[in-house]
């Protein structure tokens, strides 16, 4: 059955701002300047290098998602597109890593807003308990009142723009941009530790491709969707750089890292007074509970749409049922939360022991997501060698640029002395899950 067309080009670059603009940037600013020096040009350079790879990104998305009428954004692809095995071993690695990851990140970065809000000792073992809370109940709510949800994401999508634009704004007007935006000299760009800042911003950007999930849905998807992924992580870019910018400029590079995350409720407070920062931390902490509920609500989804397949998971007759009243596959909901307490677990070892220097298990993940999507973007190519993409543009040159945005991305995850340890592991589950199915071939 055609699927109704009920989104059209505003709606669509909406969606794609409304999941990208979230926690990152509030929690990520600190961890940027500290990457770059404390440089301001060279956080906005590799703003604009990252905002690069996503538009090429977007632009190769697009061709496979005005090809295919069926749902499940980037899975569907993988599994037209590339095979079935390249989309089992692109599933397990959603599900046992990518997902659960960012998750956790974000429902941590709950806790840490919350103490600040409430003036509560910033303690590791309070801030991870307070996340996990956050993030069982964010479950809980997205089981047994799917409406809840869905309210929470649409709310949250207004509020996240509130303190950005006011931080901002303020930040420029009020601060001294000169000398935030001190001259950067050669010496600095040859100096390649700057690149360990993709990491951190590839985790605001992060999230662009879900939009894929409603390419089926879309009017006129050939035009539109391609229309949506550049327009859309340009609007991101232009909010995120206001914000960095304006923050960075007003409090002082120096200042945005030593005081980490606090120097949002700093900045609030200076320039609009204490009572006004409570709320504007009020709203960081519920944009930080809507990129949650957004994670969670695919989430719990991506086990039980795997399970569909066969051969594609194990306890597939489990996963695959839907509750009878509730309407929700419940099993598959609890892998993904026990998943999510494995992770929290793992957060608060390598935060406790200091194992990922600014960073943390999430940065690692986005940046092999992009090995995946390069699969996709050669798959492109192969599509315009056979006749099925016409035009050197759209088939050697978008799917070249979004490569080589894919290794910027990556080369971010590089500078982090833990990558290739993670890597490893990505490629066990890979492995494990290629194994899988060739034995449920047989």
């Amino acid at each position: 059955m055609e699927s109704k067309k009920r989104f059209g080009l505003p709606t669509a670059v909406a969606m794609i701002v409304g999941i990208c603009v979230g926690s990152g940037i509030f929690f990520k600013s600190d961890n940027i300047l500290t990457a770059t020096g404390g440089s301001v040009p060279l956080g906005v350079l590799v703003f604009l290098l990252a905002a690069a790879a996503i538009v090429f990104g977007g632009l190769a998305m697009g061709e496979l998602a005005a090809r295919t009428e069926r749902p499940g954004g980037v899975f569907t692809y993988f599994e037209v597109f590339a095979g079935l095995r390249p989309a089992c071993a692109f599933g397990w690695f959603q599900i046992l890593i990518y997902y659960p990851t960012i998750t956790v990140v974000v429902s941590y970065v709950v806790g840490v807003y919350t103490c600040i809000l409430f003036g509560w000792p910033a303690s590791l073992p309070l801030q991870v308990a307070i996340g996990m809370a956050f993030c069982a109940l964010c479950f809980l709510y997205n089981v047994l009142w799917t409406r809840l949800g869905g309210a929470v994401q649409n709310l949250s999508t207004v509020v996240k723009l509130i303190p950005l634009a006011l931080l901002g704004v303020g930040g420029l007007l009020f601060g001294d941009p000169l000398e935030g935006l001190r001259q950067v000299s050669l010496q600095d760009l040859a100096n390649t530790g700057w690149l360990a800042a993709v990491g951190p911003i590839a985790y605001s950007y992060d999230g662009w491709v879900v939009s894929t999930s409603i390419a089926h849905e879309v009017s006129d998807a050939r035009r539109n969707l391609p229309r949506a992924l550049v327009a859309g992580p340009l609007v991101i870019l232009t909010i995120y750089l206001l914000y960095f910018v304006g923050i960075s400029c007003y409090v002082g590079p120096q200042q945005v890292m030593a005081l980490g995350d606090a120097h949002v409720s700093l900045a609030a407070a200076s320039l609009f007074g204490e009572g006004f920062a409570k709320a504007i931390t009020l709203f960081v902490i519920f944009s930080v509970m809507g990129t949650v509920n957004g994670l969670v609500m695919g989430y719990i989804r991506m086990p039980y749409s795997m399970a569909l397949r066969p051969g594609m998971v194990p306890g597939s007759p489990l996963l695959r049922r839907l509750h009878p009243r509730l309407g929700v596959p419940v099993y598959s909901s609890l892998v993904c939360f026990a998943l999510c307490l494995f992770w929290m677990a793992v957060h608060y070892v390598t935060t406790r022991y200091g194992l990922l220097p600014n960073s943390d298990v999430s940065e690692i993940a986005i940046a092999v997501s992009y090995l995946f999507y390069v699969r996709l973007y050669w798959q492109i190519y192969r599509m315009h060698r056979k006749g099925q993409i016409p035009g050197r543009w759209k088939g050697v040159w978008v799917p070249l640029l979004a490569t080589c945005g894919a290794a910027i991305i990556l080369s971010g995850g590089l500078q982090n002395r833990l990558f290739f340890l993670y890597a490893a592991l990505c490629l066990a589950v890979v492995l494990a899950a290629l194994a899988y199915h060739r034995a449920k071939e047989r």
